[in-house]
């Protein structure tokens, strides 16, 4: 009788080779932590180079910053390769694209939560103080805005965002053409001999985490000059939500996956501002005060001294369950009444659904209305950081509304205190985005809310392949 022989062991799944160059010693370890928590050794090989990935059939996850990803490596692979970010997303990350495509998207879907959601603004271009006004013909809002005030029905507070500018850099306040004027006479060069940055594909890199050397930025405005071209004015969110009398706003983390899968992490960050909130119309914004001035207004702590950092970041969902008396603001009353906001104990998880409903919605606008600048890859993933700001409405109502999307989001500025959510984070990216690439058994377990602290608010099909 012939003995049966052993059949060969079965060879094991591919091995992937990972590419975890973060550049950011804060998150670094996070991240690789975090892959390999959910792939086994022998399965998950830490390269320093492509060079070292045998042959480019093999499969390969690169985690690093935008300009160092090799996009035609990704391009060219798309069942093995899978990378942190896509290539083009402007109609997200940059603040003209950004109300371009809540615009374009709102006058096709009458009942869009960005209607609410939004301060919906004008757009504009300008090089130089002395064309502001040619800049501004077709500006109506805002020129029926200063008309309004010019009669006496009082100042409308406008907020100026550069295009292109990163971690508050550029903001001001204005309520009238000449505090406009001003602001952009202040920003002209000394000399007409300064070249112009051309923007390109590099721009589309980052907007949140930008080291401010290898940026260019002048540091007696803030701004360069790349950035004095596009522009957008927004109706100020006036007046805010305050805890202790200080603005904050809510930085939400958000993981888009594919073509197109978006959620949002549930634990956020309160952020606020240096100062007690004063209002605008209270605030002295001459030129050369305007930096201090904004200190009360900017809840970016990147702008903040070292000393006022101190309890400027904390968790979201530790603010109180009731909300403190606010500021009455009123013109025609004592300034320092204070009125009480009705609202409910959940009103937290009132502004969480909010957010939730926001941002698949502006992800969506992007992605089915801006389709030339949002290209989401079915072999690519990313991770956003959205600003949120809760205005009080003159009814008492507290509503939600999206500042900025920000590509690439500065992680440091959470903290050591909450570095916790960023783990966290990582962990739930690693699981829900990088895991089921690799491995299509473990998508189950992702659809199947398997995914931690991340809420689904938006699965479609763009039909990438």
């Amino acid at each position: 009788m012939a003995t049966a022989t052993a059949s060969p062991p079965s060879p094991g799944p591919a091995k992937i080779y990972a590419l975890i160059a973060y550049e950011d010693p804060y998150v670094q370890p996070l991240i690789v932590a975090a892959v390999q928590k959910h792939f086994p050794p022998e399965t998950i090989q830490l390269i320093t180079s492509l060079d070292d990935v045998p042959s480019k059939s093999s499969r390969l996850l690169q985690w690093v910053q935008y300009e160092s990803i090799n996009f035609e490596h990704l391009l060219s692979h798309p069942s093995a390769h899978l990378a942190n970010a896509y290539v083009i997303r402007k109609a997200l990350i940059r603040k003209h694209y950004l109300s371009t495509t809540v615009a374009n998207w709102v006058v096709k879907h009458s009942d869009s939560v960005l209607l609410k959601g939004w301060k919906q603004g004008v757009e504009f271009e300008v090089d130089y103080a002395e064309f502001l006004d040619d800049s501004l013909v077709e500006a109506w809002e805002l020129r029926e805005s200063w008309a309004r005030g010019e009669k006496g029905e009082g100042r409308e507070w406008w907020i100026l965002k550069p295009g292109m500018s990163e971690r508050g850099q550029g903001i001001r306040l204005f309520s009238s053409e000449e505090e406009l004027t001003r602001i952009f006479e202040g920003w002209d060069p000394e000399s007409d001999d300064e070249e112009e940055d051309e923007e390109d594909e590099d721009e589309d890199a980052r907007s949140d985490a930008a080291d401010d050397e290898e940026k260019g930025v002048d540091d007696g405005n803030g701004i360069i000059t790349s950035q004095l071209r596009h522009f957008v004015a927004q109706p100020y969110i006036h007046p805010p939500l305050l805890f202790q009398g200080r603005k904050f706003h809510i930085r939400t983390y958000v993981l888009a996956t594919s073509a197109l899968q978006v959620y949002v992490y549930k634990p956020m960050l309160a952020l606020f501002a240096a100062r007690p909130y004063v209002a605008p119309s209270s605030t002295a914004f001459e030129e050369g005060d305007a930096e201090d001035a904004l200190r009360s207004h900017l809840t970016n702590t990147c702008l903040q001294d070292t000393g006022e950092r101190e309890g400027s970041v904390g968790l979201f969902w530790d603010l109180p369950e009731s909300i403190p008396s606010q500021p009455s603001f009123s013109e025609d009353e004592d300034a320092k009444k204070e009125i009480e906001i009705p609202h409910a104990p959940t009103w937290k998880s009132d502004v969480f659904t909010q957010i939730c409903a926001i941002t698949g919605e502006v992800f969506e606008a992007a992605a089915r209305g801006m389709s030339i600048h949002f290209q989401p890859l079915p072999n690519a993933f990313e991770i956003f950081g959205l600003d949120f700001m809760v205005g009080i409405e003159p009814d008492g109502e507290l509503r939600t509304y999206l500042l900025e999307v920000n590509a690439f989001p500065d992680f440091r500025q959470t903290g050591d205190e909450c570095k916790g959510v960023v783990e966290g984070l990582m962990d739930c990216v690693v699981r829900t985005a990088v895991v089921p690439f690799f491995d299509a058994e473990k998508t189950a377990e992702v659809e199947s809310g398997q995914d931690g602290g991340l809420v689904k608010v938006l699965d479609i099909d763009l039909g990438r392949r």
